[in-house]
This record gives structure tokens, sequence and C-alpha cells, in this order.
């Protein structure tokens, strides 16, 4: 067939809509961004990474099914854009158009179920690697540990002395160390952070935080001027006053900041995917409104979305809550 057009191209190129990849067809990268690696993701906005890994969880497993799911979700937005030529956000009133973003998915880390050391080495070299490129690294979890390494890859990879971060969470993740969990679980994950080279607490702003946590939370968020913003002050300052002043307060002093959306942020009766659910967590509009409000801000330099764990969600809706928060953040940043 060399020199010769086959009868496929010549069938593209003479059919209406044949370009129009429907979102359930063809490959599961996220918003049907071009395939690359991670040494080839130069140039790009940004660089999708999936890290399907769950071993470090406290309750229920499954977060490993993360990635897969997500991706396949966000199929929807591509389509959407492709077909109609572009978007009308109606939420935002913003026009945008996904052909904008110059987004690669990197596929997944390596990743080593039994061993959580080697798969936080992989996923910080990984994740260090696009950042060294200047293209933003969008992770998408497995299990709240891995945004320690994903931070950690991410303030190295890109040359950054101090790194914020804003964390959307149920959970603080502070946890020095649990006599059952020892100190590397997905309850630890913040510690680690803010013991880091690049970070500390007073860099670290929380919000959604509810439930229960460990005795004396306030007098530590005191102690160690930790920004701790819970469900209780969402009610009360709006979720728009609350994440401006998360941003503003990881940001001062920083060279960017880190978001982690943790999907637990969001009430488990909008998204019962994942391992520990919380009852009284964010609604859909105020986690939409969270990631469209951090978009705005260029101190943001890297994202994940993490502990989505589809098996426990059999209508798919926290996948597809947990693909438009992505969506959200990166239309905000790169396509409007």
């Amino acid at each position: 067939m060399s020199g010769r057009r086959s009868r496929a191209a010549a069938f593209r190129e003479s059919t209406d809509g044949a370009e129009v990849e429907l979102p359930y067809a063809g490959f599961d990268t996220f918003l049907k961004a071009d395939p690359t690696t991670v040494e080839d993701a130069g140039g790009a906005d940004a660089a999708v990474l999936g890290a399907p890994y769950d071993g470090a969880v406290s309750n229920r497993p499954g977060a490993r099914y993360g990635p897969d799911a997500v991706r396949e979700a966000s199929a929807w937005w591509a389509y959407l854009s492709g077909y109609k030529g572009g978007l009308t956000n109606v939420r935002t009133r913003a026009q945008v158009d996904y052909s904008d973003l110059s987004l690669v998915d990197c596929g997944d880390v390596p990743v080593f179920p039994m061993d959580s050391e080697t798969t936080a080495d992989s996923i910080e070299a990984h994740v260090g690697t696009v950042a060294a490129h200047g293209t933003m690294p969008v992770l998408i979890g497995g299990d709240h540990y891995c945004t320690f390494p994903a931070f950690r890859g991410f303030a190295e990879g890109a040359g950054h002395d101090s790194v914020g971060l804003v964390q959307i969470d149920a959970h603080t993740d502070t946890v020095e160390e649990s006599a059952v969990y020892g100190e590397h679980f997905h309850g630890s994950s913040t510690n680690h952070i803010a013991d880091s080279a690049s970070a500390d607490y007073k860099h670290v702003s929380q919000v959604g935080i509810r439930g229960y946590e460990s005795p004396g939370l306030f007098e530590f968020a005191d102690d160690t001027e930790l920004n701790l913003f819970t469900m209780s002050d969402v009610r009360r300052k709006g979720i728009g006053s609350v994440v401006e002043d998360a941003i503003a307060a990881a940001a001062d002093g920083t060279d960017a900041v880190y978001v982690t959306f943790d999907i637990d942020a969001v009430d488990p009766s909008v998204a019962p995917g994942t391992g520990t659910p919380e009852a009284g967590g964010l609604s859909s509009h105020q986690a939409l409104s969270v990631m469209e409000t951090l978009g705005t801000h260029d101190a943001v330099g890297a994202a994940d979305l993490m502990e989505v764990a589809p098996d426990h969600d059999p209508t798919g809706n926290t996948s597809r809550l947990a693909a438009n928060l992505l969506v959200a953040l990166l239309e905000r940043q790169f396509a409007e």
C-alpha cells in the first residue's frame, strides 16, 4: 500500500462525521488526548498520569481502578467539544474548546502492589520528569498516599524551593504514625508533605474537613499554622470565599501551588465510589466551584484527583464527577 491512499483513509476523508469519535469508542485517554511518554511530554500544557495503586488505604480498597474509570468518563466532554465544534459552559458562561488545550496522556506509572516504597519512587520519578519539561502534571489515583511522592516529584522536577498545597478532602491526613498502619499510609500524606524540604503547614490549606479527627485537632492547626477550613466554615462563609482564602494562603511566599482533590470531600450521596466516605460533604455544585476557582489562579502548577473507587458506585456517577472536576480545572486554565 506504500504510496497509495488506503480505503480507510479515503472513507474518512469523504464521509462527514467520520472524524467524530464517540465517547465509548477509541482508546481511553483523558479527554481523548494523544498518548505519549513522560519523556515526550514537553510542549504540552498538561500531561495526565495514572497511579493505579491502593496499597496504602485504611478502609475499603478499589482506588487502583480509579485512573481507568476517570479516563473513560472524561471521553464525554471530548466528544461533545469535537461534535459541537466547541462548547458553552452554562455554569460559567465561558466559551471553551478543548482543542485549544494542549493535553497529552502519559498512561499509568509503574506500581508495585506489595511495595509502597518502590511505588512512591516511581510516582515521584514520573511526575518529576513531566514537571521538568515545564508541563503541568495531572495525576489520577489511586489512594491519597500517592499525593506525597507526586508533590515531591513536582517540586524537584520543576525546580521549586517552596510549594504550597491546597487539599480538598474530608480528612486532614496529618497522622505522624499509626500503631496499625505505620508512618506511610493514606492518612499520613499531608504530614509527610508538610515535613518535606519544600513545604510546611503554614502553606497547607485544607477545605471540606469533617467527621472525626484525632484529639486536639484545632490546637494542632493553631500550633502549626495549618489553614483549616471545615465544612462548617464552608457553610458559614460560602465555598467561593473559602477557596479564595485557601489558595491565597498556599500561594503566599511559595513558588507554586499543588492541588489535591480527594473525592471523599464530596458527600457520599453524590459520590459513593470511594474508600472512606463521610456524611455532610460538598455538593457537586460546590465541588465544581472549587476547581473552577482554582483554575483561574496561575500559581497552580500541578494537580491530582484521588481515591475514586469505582466498584463502590455501580451508577458510575463518582467517576463522572471526578472527570468533570479535572475538566473544569483544565478548561479554566487553558481552554477559555
